[in-house]
């Protein structure tokens, strides 16, 4: 499924009109790990990397994220700290839920 990260990535950026080298910039990263990242030589960045991304693009990054299976640090922190929405996603998995429900 990583596989599919790096054109992901170039086909939402390419759709927000922005260059490698200004998404890199704004994401405070170097462009040529970028080009990298959607050529598939390099594999999909730290999710909070994805989510710093997606929002120089403008766009919800778990479309993103979820191709990576990653989740961000701080959603993370508080899933793994909050037996509520540990009960919550554990039930939710039960549920066998699409994306759409």
């Amino acid at each position: 499924m990583t596989h599919e990260f790096g054109p992901a990535l170039r086909a939402r950026r390419r759709a927000a009109g922005i260059s490698q080298r200004a998404l890199a910039a704004r994401a405070a990263l170097d462009f040529s790990y970028i080009s990298k990242v959607e050529n598939g030589r390099l594999p999909p960045p730290a999710a909070d990397t994805i989510v710093a991304l997606c929002g120089v693009l403008g766009i919800a990054s778990e479309d993103l994220l979820a191709l990576t299976r990653k989740i961000p640090s701080a959603v993370q922190q508080t899933v793994s700290s909050s037996t509520a929405a540990q009960r919550f996603l554990r039930e939710a998995q039960q549920m066998a839920l699409t994306d759409q429900e």
